[in-house]
């Protein structure tokens, strides 16, 4: 079966999503969750077709989709649509809060949800490297506006703060897209990963090694590494949890996708000696500082926007341990952290309605007061903590089952080491907040609203399921994305 429509139609659909919310701002909700319920199943036709015939290009050669171009896209369109159908009820129920006169732009947040959603889902579709860049840049514009969604100081703060520190890192990376043009360019090769990857041995290595510093400068602002960090925690604390889920679980993991990438293109370039201690050296440094970050944080989004921190260390870790020997860890960690995060802020911005607050001192008993809410919270914290039985723990389990196999103890140790604190904080934070004893202060019953609830039902089920069990197709396409990291001579 020819599919090379299937990428256009998987842009298209949120685009005409955007444009159906704008023209009716009533129905903009359904026409945004319509959207979103048809991409998950593009997604899953254009994966399933990566899985069986290899790569899946279309519009000539406008659009490229590999295996882990593929498994990164299906947690990308899960979480788009989950988020939409949860934020039917939950901007609602939080608007409410608001005193009167400064209501949330309730009808503004949908068409900027599709377009949000659009440019996530191009970057692993777009061949050219410009055009993932402008993508990943787009996501800092529309995003933005979510994140000041609710139009309060604090909120527009941390919009501001984010703009500016991922901006000024998109304009250092953009410096190393055009050292690559001009090195595929040289060698008469395209601006693609695989032009890339062709003409990686004849690109001088000082030009690819800088090209490569100014990417870990510049995504890394956008991925949330230490210390271009703390951009995160204030934007995950003030925006909507809908958005968080988004944020969180699938936008900062579109940045660093362009660094995993690029790994397997420095380890070609013979005057290159050993990258992947570029990337454990900034991954180690980046889970060490979360999981000290997690043991003081007092705001229970915080907590979970530091959990994002963690994993997109362990995942740049994870790579430059195991990427020579075929470690297939790395890139599940990748496509299990979007539907764990995602179900971890889904269960913090309920919570955060039935106490009123999101301070971690104040809110104890939540599985007394919302028992869905709080078993929900309960399973999201064990699960991005790496407990059994859920689909991280899997991947953590192979990191480091991979590092100490091949010798590399030191790295290997300190991980371990880190992950062990960030479960000991995450675990001692979630059981205080659902099983502590419920505060004195009288709360009023609020009735949850519906679409949240059911979305976060939903997002508990990959998380539980993928821990067990991987459907074949899924397990290949898992193990065909880890041989994309490999250096094959």
């Amino acid at each position: 079966m020819n599919a090379s429509w299937l990428p256009a139609l998987i842009l298209l659909i949120p685009f005409v999503g955007a444009l159906l919310a704008l023209l009716n701002r009533r129905a903009a909700p359904y026409m945004t969750l319509l959207a979103a319920a048809i991409t998950p199943i593009l997604a899953i036709l254009a994966a399933l077709q990566v899985e069986s015939h290899g790569l899946l290009t279309g519009t000539d050669g406008l659009f490229a989709l590999d295996a882990l171009g593929a498994l990164y896209l299906l947690p990308v369109s899960f979480v788009y649509f989950t988020s939409s159908l949860y934020a039917i009820g939950y901007l609602r129920a939080r608007r409410q809060e608001h005193p009167a006169g400064t209501p949330p732009r309730y009808r503004e947040y949908f068409p900027l949800m599709n377009i949000f959603a659009l440019v996530i889902l191009a970057v692993p579709l777009v061949a050219n490297l410009a055009l993932m860049w402008i993508a990943i840049e787009l996501t800092t514009v529309f995003s933005a506006f979510l994140v000041a969604y609710e139009d309060r100081a604090e909120a527009l703060e941390a919009a501001w703060k984010y703009v500016v520190l991922t901006s000024m890192g998109a304009m250092i990376a953009l410096l190393g897209v055009l050292m690559l043009y001009y090195g595929t360019h040289a060698v008469d090769q395209p601006p693609t990963w695989d032009g890339l990857l062709k003409a990686a041995p004849q690109i001088p290595a000082p030009l690819l090694l800088l090209a490569f510093v100014l990417w870990l400068i510049g995504f890394g602002a956008k991925t949330g590494l230490v210390p271009m960090h703390t951009w995160l925690p204030d934007a995950h604390s003030q925006a909507p949890a809908s958005v968080c889920a988004v944020l969180s679980g699938v936008e900062t993991s579109a940045a660093l996708y362009m660094l995993l990438r690029i790994y397997p293109v420095l380890a070609s370039n013979p005057g290159i000696h050993d990258p992947a201690a570029w990337y454990m050296t900034a991954g180690l440094i980046t889970v060490g500082s979360a999981a000290f970050m997690l043991l003081q944080v007092h705001d229970f989004k915080r907590m979970f926007a530091y959990s994002t921190i963690e994993h997109m260390g362990i995942i740049l870790t994870a790579c430059g341990i195991g990427a020579a020997v075929h470690e297939q860890g790395t890139v599940y960690q990748l496509f299990a952290h979007g539907f764990t995060k995602s179900l971890c802020f889904y269960a913090a911005g309920l919570a955060g309605i039935v106490f009123g607050t999101q301070e971690i001192a104040k809110v104890r008993g939540l599985i007394s007061r919302a028992p869905a809410v709080g078993w929900a919270l309960v399973i999201g914290t064990l699960a991005i903590a790496g407990a059994p039985p859920f689909a991280l723990f899997l991947s953590e389990f192979e990191i480091l089952y991979t590092g100490f196999r091949t010798g590399q103890y030191l790295p290997t140790s300190l991980l371990t080491v880190f992950i062990v604190l960030a479960f000991i904080a995450l675990a001692y934070q979630a059981s205080r907040i659902a099983f502590g004893e419920p505060a004195g202060r009288s709360l009023p019953k609020v009735r949850l609203p519906r679409t949240s609830l059911a979305a976060m039902a939903m997002a508990i089920i990959p998380v539980f399921i993928f821990g067990f069990y991987l459907p074949p197709p899924l397990a290949h396409l898992v193990h065909q994305a880890a041989y994309l990291l490999e250096v094959h001579g």
